[in-house]
């Protein structure tokens, strides 16, 4: 199958379908596949156990925006054009989390246009395109928005900033197929009839994972077997804030926590207050959960499962934000670090692959595998012609051949935020945070305990010489290398 694969024609009716799933926030340790005890994830598990579960995949970076930018490029942060959570504002009245703004945010620093991205590399192959959840790749109106960049359809947010908000006054949607030129705002007007207070606002009824999710949903059921088709679902679940409907998933899990504590909001929070934290954020996993659920049992209905991958992972580690809980529920697998941190627990993240009758079941590979290695592996698979990336083809490993699969020497982080670039290299990984490099062997000591740096001065060196290699200036992400 790799062989043929390896080599297709132009013949779309050849092609594999693609379905890229990509969760927001979500641990290491946040599935029952890969340790979690208190939250059910029965669809996952059966997924990863039907096809291969990676133990050491990263994500490309330990936040949002640029995470997804290293899947979309297949560059590190180090080459890349998004390496951090910029945001760009526009003047408009707005009004947000219960008080009157005078600005709204309106999306993140674009993609490169010089830089071909994902979807344009499927399309060009044949592909319809889809991508259902968040963007992040361009603010409203820029030189990269989806309808600009290879996307055939679009409903989510565009906006990653508005992403935090479950009951928001709009969404942002395009349709190629209904002749749509560009995106626009949908208002919601169900929920905009209850204003951001508190009180009013957990009475909005149109809860935006379920619209994006339906509207997925809706977009798989229109493929056939006719043409191929790629979609990126990027759910926002299980994010912050931590609100839900009051439905059969949150009721099972709300009584099930002792000594759950209620998180309140303060003023100038981000987030609205939410009681009963951790069943929310329970809730909020196996609603995920369930979607993958119900795309998997979708495809079985129309006979396409055969001939569909499906990957799933997280963007980047887990978050304490609105009450999040990461230490509850051992979400980030006991490495050590969360969100924003290069740290193992900031970017380790779950990854399966599944595709019935293809890629065996059962498998777990320890293969160190990052975003940025998901363009040449799709090239690879669709028979495209070849981009220059960072990363490695991983069709091999998907195949079980993981022997044939091309050595890499590094993988590589930055983010500005936090002031920390990291490089792993066969099983020595150095951090440099705030230019001072620490040192750690992830094999003997996988939560990175213990700084090797003092005892190993020039593997230091060496290793820091390739940061500098690979760093490249920015003038809007900034680091202080080592």
């Amino acid at each position: 199958m790799l062989g043929l694969l390896a080599g297709c024609s132009n013949d779309t009716a050849e092609k594999p379908n693609v379905i890229f799933i990509m969760c927001d926030d979500m641990g290491y340790g946040d599935l029952g596949s890969y340790g979690q005890q208190y939250i059910q994830t029965p669809r996952l598990d059966s997924m990863a156990a039907q096809g291969i579960r990676f133990t050491q995949a990263y994500a490309g970076s330990p936040v949002s925006a640029p995470s997804r930018a290293t899947l979309m490029t297949g560059q590190h942060t180090g080459h890349t054009e998004v390496r951090g959570n910029k945001e760009y504002w526009k003047n408009a009245p707005m009004v947000q989390y219960g008080r009157s703004e005078e600005f709204a945010v309106v999306g993140q620093h674009p993609y490169d246009t010089a830089r071909v991205i994902l979807p344009e590399i499927m399309k060009k192959q044949g592909y319809t395109t889809g991508l259902f959840g968040k963007w992040a790749g361009g603010h409203e109106g820029s030189v990269s928005t989806p309808d600009k960049r290879g996307v055939d359809e679009f409903y989510g947010y565009i906006c990653q900033y508005q992403a935090h908000l479950y009951y928001p006054d709009f969404l942002n949607s395009y349709s190629k197929a209904k002749g749509d030129t560009a995106v626009t705002r949908e208002v919601l007007e169900e929920n905009i009839k209850f204003s951001h207070d508190l009180e009013e606002y957990m009475q909005r009824p149109q809860y935006s994972a379920d619209m994006i999710h339906q509207k997925a949903m809706e977009w798989i059921d229109s493929q056939s077997d006719d043409k191929p088709f790629f979609g990126i679902l990027t759910y926002t679940l299980p994010h912050a804030e931590l609100v839900g409907p009051t439905d059969s998933l949150y009721r099972f899990y709300e009584d099930k926590f002792e000594n759950d504590p209620s998180w309140k909001a303060y003023y100038g929070s981000r987030y609205h207050s939410t009681d009963k934290v951790h069943a929310q954020y329970a809730a909020m996993v196996s609603r995920l959960d369930q979607y993958v659920g119900d795309i998997i049992d979708l495809l079985k209905r129309k006979g396409l499962d055969k001939n569909t991958i499906i990957f799933f992972t997280s963007d980047n580690g887990p978050h304490q934000e609105g009450g999040g809980d990461p230490r509850f529920f051992n979400s980030n697998g006991g490495f050590r670090g969360i969100k924003r941190q290069t740290h193992e627990g900031g970017i380790r993240v779950p990854f399966i692959a599944y595709w019935p009758g293809t890629i065996s079941g059962g498998q777990v590979s320890d293969l160190p595998i990052v975003f940025y290695d998901i363009m040449p592996t799709l090239v690879e698979l669709t028979g495209a012609e070849k981009v220059e990336t960072d990363g490695i083809s991983i069709l091999p490993a998907l195949m079980g051949r993981e022997e044939d699969n091309q050595e890499r020497d590094f993988l590589y982080w930055e983010f500005e935020e936090t002031d920390q670039v990291a490089l792993r290299q066969g099983d020595w990984k150095l951090i440099s945070k705030s230019g001072v490099p620490h040192l750690y062997n992830i094999k003997d000591d996988p939560s990175e305990q213990t700084d090797l740096a003092e005892q190993h001065p020039e593997l230091v060196e060496r290793m820091v010489d390739i940061i500098r290699c690979q760093h490249t200036d920015s003038p809007y992400f900034k680091v202080t290398l080592p």
